[in-house]
């Protein structure tokens, strides 16, 4: 049989490579994590390709999956026709034993195998295939409009009234916990993050940034002796140009040696935000940009902050996350004496109400010490006192770079304050 249909096996031989290659290029490409894609951005030619590829997933998904509907076509096909053949022939045996390890062959080499081996291998294989693949993907370049236009029209045919819910309730979400663990201790935590993320929609990044006066910035070139042995705030070299404005971040935390000369070779680029702007889309902005640090500027585009990913972390995960405790190391809010606090001047006000469970007035500050400014006109000093909302406010210390340390106190039910 394999002298006679020798040439029908060889294609289909062809074939089953053609989609066995779509699929590993597939697996390979899709199974790429941040870290893989910021090494092959910096690689040669086919690496960056890889990438590339990437940044268009629906076209290289439709692609790569319309190529081994035809590879696979393609093969079955041909086996059709050696089967006709053999039936023909009266050779049902042999026909039915080539219809299942043709069936058996595709599944195995053109699928299950090249799959398992992309996910194993994903950044080898994927600069490995980008090149022939963005070939066939760029052949297929003047049939994605139809494609796309095919695929619109048979969602408006077959789920004519579907629509996408706006958004999830919390309640939704933490009823789900509940239902899903026995333990109330994992639930309440769960349920805490849950809310936290949430939050992140409505807090502004300047309620969780790293203020200017709270972090150290070099000029390059940076060597290690400039940083006096010390580990700088949140474990990030930050790298500024003339303007003393961010451009660069190193990671020291993620090196595995530091060299003692040019550290900035070592920089990722940051990313900006707006002042203004949600943690949430300054999450999304470090996502999409593949980084760890984003700059906050003002509307003046100046830099007045910075955000990192472990700040937006601790503030999802972190039941009482507070700035006092990330860059300070004291916690925000300390009782001192019977309806008496000390409070840190960047304690932000959303935090102060969730503490006493109360509203406060509204305002255009996010922080104590903003509120001193906004209420005196000017800034603290020591000895400052003022009212609002219920709350008593008395400046103990303020320094020159504008922070300050504040006692709160709150009068009794009916009484005069302690």
């Amino acid at each position: 049989m394999i002298q006679e249909f020798g040439l029908y096996f060889l294609a289909m031989l062809v074939l089953t490579a053609a989609s066995a290659f779509c699929s590993c290029a597939e697996a390979a490409i899709f199974s790429l994590q941040a870290d893989d894609r910021r090494a092959l951005k910096k690689g040669n030619a086919a690496q960056r390709t890889a990438v590339e590829l990437l940044g268009r997933p629906d076209r290289l998904l439709t692609a790569i999956l319309f190529w081994n509907l035809v590879f696979s076509f393609g093969f079955f096909v041909v086996g059709s026709v050696v089967e006709f053949r053999l039936n023909a022939q009266s050779r049902h045996g042999e026909s039915g034993a080539l219809m299942v390890g043709s069936l058996l062959g595709m599944i195995v080499f053109g699928e299950m195998l090249p799959k398992t081996v992309g996910v194993q291998q994903p950044r080898l294989l994927a600069s490995t295939t980008s090149l022939p693949l963005a070939a066939i993907v760029r052949v297929l370049d003047p049939l994605m409009p139809v494609v796309a236009g095919a695929n619109n029209l048979l969602q408006r045919l077959l789920l004519p009234k579907f629509e996408r819910e706006p958004y999830l309730e919390v309640s939704d979400l933490e009823r789900a916990i509940e239902l899903s663990t026995s333990d109330a201790q994992l639930a309440a935590l769960e349920q805490s993050a849950l809310r936290n993320i949430v939050l992140l929609s409505e807090l502004t990044v300047q309620e969780v940034m790293r203020p200017r006066n709270q972090y150290e910035s070099f000029h390059a070139p940076v060597h290690l002796e400039h940083l006096e042995g010390r580990l700088p705030p949140g474990g990030y070299l930050l790298v500024t140009d003339e303007n003393d404005e961010i451009t660069a971040a190193v990671a020291l935390k993620h090196l595995t040696a530091v060299p003692r000369q040019h550290l900035e070779k070592y920089a990722q680029a940051v990313a900006y935000v707006p002042w203004c702007a949600t943690v949430a889309s300054a999450l999304e902005e470090l996502r999409r940009q593949e980084r760890e640090i984003a700059a906050v500027i003002n509307e003046y585009g100046e830099t007045i902050g910075i955000i990192t990913i472990e700040d937006i972390s601790e503030t999802i995960f972190e039941p009482e996350s507070s700035r006092s405790a990330r860059l300070l190391a004291t916690s925000s809010i300390v009782p001192v004496g019977a309806g008496r606090w000390h409070v840190t001047g960047i304690t932000n006000l959303r935090r102060l109400s969730r503490h006493f469970d109360v509203p406060l007035e509204p305002s255009m500050s996010v922080t104590v010490a903003g509120i001193l400014q906004e209420k005196l006109q000017r800034i603290p000093v020591e000895g400052d006192e003022l009212w609002w909302s219920g709350f008593r406010f008395h400046v103990l210390e303020a320094e020159e770079g504008g922070a300050v340390k504040v006692e709160l106190a709150v009068p009794p039910a009916g009484g005069p304050l302690p």
